[in-house]
């Protein structure tokens, strides 16, 4: 099974904001991620679903994936909001596993994701892994078992590759 993790594009300055969750993508934001999302459509990158922190600026960037054509499913999972609780997601990733989908995309923030892939990888976390905004870290996950510290991983792009 193909995990990518992926962070949310760039997003407006925190103080302009009353909360966190409220913040959304800067022209600029939606602008790259866009490109991004398209070049991700090029390669032939399907998701069998998005699954998306519930925080405005990621959900905005599952849109804009579904929207290019990576996907026509999206859901939002508070697990991958900030602070969000690996192991929770592990017993939701148990249940899906199930139905026999082939690719996953999880959109959510740093330093979570690049903490999730290094528990996924290593089962443990080193503060190795920086994922840049709208940057994408790609792991094959064991079919059957738990995903921890026998994932593999065969991508990790800063936006700036993927940008024409």
């Amino acid at each position: 099974m193909h995990l990518y993790l992926i962070r949310h594009g760039i997003a407006a300055e925190p103080e302009e904001y009353d909360t966190d969750s409220e913040r959304p993508l800067t022209k600029e934001g939606e602008r790259k991620t866009r490109k991004i999302a398209q070049r991700l459509y090029e390669l032939e990158i399907q998701f069998d679903l998005i699954l998306t922190s519930p925080l405005l600026r990621a959900q905005q960037t599952a849109q804009i994936l579904q929207t290019v054509g990576l996907s026509s499913k999206i859901e939002e999972s508070a697990t991958l909001a900030p602070s969000g609780d690996i192991g929770n997601w592990l017993e939701w990733y148990k249940q899906w596993q199930e139905i026999g989908s082939r690719s996953l995309a999880l959109v959510g923030h740093q330093p979570d994701l690049g903490h999730w892939a290094e528990n996924l990888l290593w089962a443990r976390s080193q503060d190795a892994l920086i994922l840049k905004k709208a940057g994408i870290i790609g792991l094959i996950v064991p079919e059957t078992g738990s995903p921890v510290g026998r994932s593999q991983m065969f991508w990790l792009t800063a936006p700036k590759f993927l940008l024409p």
